[in-house]
């Protein structure tokens, strides 16, 4: 049987609009763009047939898939899906030095150092094991075909790799948007992907 993956990201917050990295440690609420989002998403979603929805531990991603939630669409959250951890740089606003050291880090994971970690956070091959110990779990319960998933831009990057067996250091291939949609199919011993990135069902939010 192939099972189908929808995977989402959460809807913005202030931080994302004010470009401060949140990480795990950074439980925020969604803003009222955010809720827009979700709720547009939802409108695009709420006819599919999805057998179950995955939320991470984080409280942005329920808010942003509350309208499932309030339709009874059974759910679950799996702190396996949470955000990468920034450390000590989480809810920090970003200043030209920090900046700088945010950019050296991605350039050294992208020249393949992904065993490097952000001061007092997690590495990129940390979250890639929490992330294929998400996807497992989800690919082992049964009458799940239809399956929905909603996570963090880092840490969804770092699925997506693990997914297509993408080497890490790839990971900034996945772009991604608050509410954009990623759809993979799944065979049984590998993936197909099948949307990229889709935001579609956003378009009458853009001025």
């Amino acid at each position: 049987m192939i099972k189908k993956i929808y995977l989402t990201r959460h809807g913005q917050t202030d931080y994302n609009l004010k470009g401060v990295v949140q990480g795990s440690g950074i439980d925020a609420d969604l803003n009222a763009t955010g809720r827009a989002q979700a709720n547009a998403f939802y409108q695009a979603y709420k006819d599919h047939p999805f057998d179950k929805l995955y939320v991470s531990g984080l409280k942005r991603t329920f808010q942003s898939m509350e309208g499932f939630i309030n339709d009874k669409l059974p759910y679950e959250a799996l702190p396996d899906l949470n955000e990468i951890s920034w450390g000590k740089h989480e809810g920090v606003p970003v200043d030209q030095e920090g900046a700088a050291y945010y950019a050296d880090m991605i350039k050294r994971w992208q020249l393949g150092e992904t065993d490097i970690a952000i001061e007092g956070g997690e590495s990129p091959n940390e979250v890639a094991a929490r992330m294929q110990r998400a996807l497992e779990y989800i690919l082992a319960q049964k009458n799940e075909s239809q399956v929905l998933i909603c996570m963090h831009g880092r840490a969804m990057r770092m699925m997506l790799s693990v997914m297509l067996n993408y080497p890490l250091k790839s990971m900034d291939s996945f772009e991604h948007s608050n509410l954009c949609l990623y759809q993979l199919a799944y065979t049984g011993s590998s993936f197909q992907l099948e949307k990229y990135n889709d935001t579609s069902h956003l378009q009458d939010l853009k001025g």
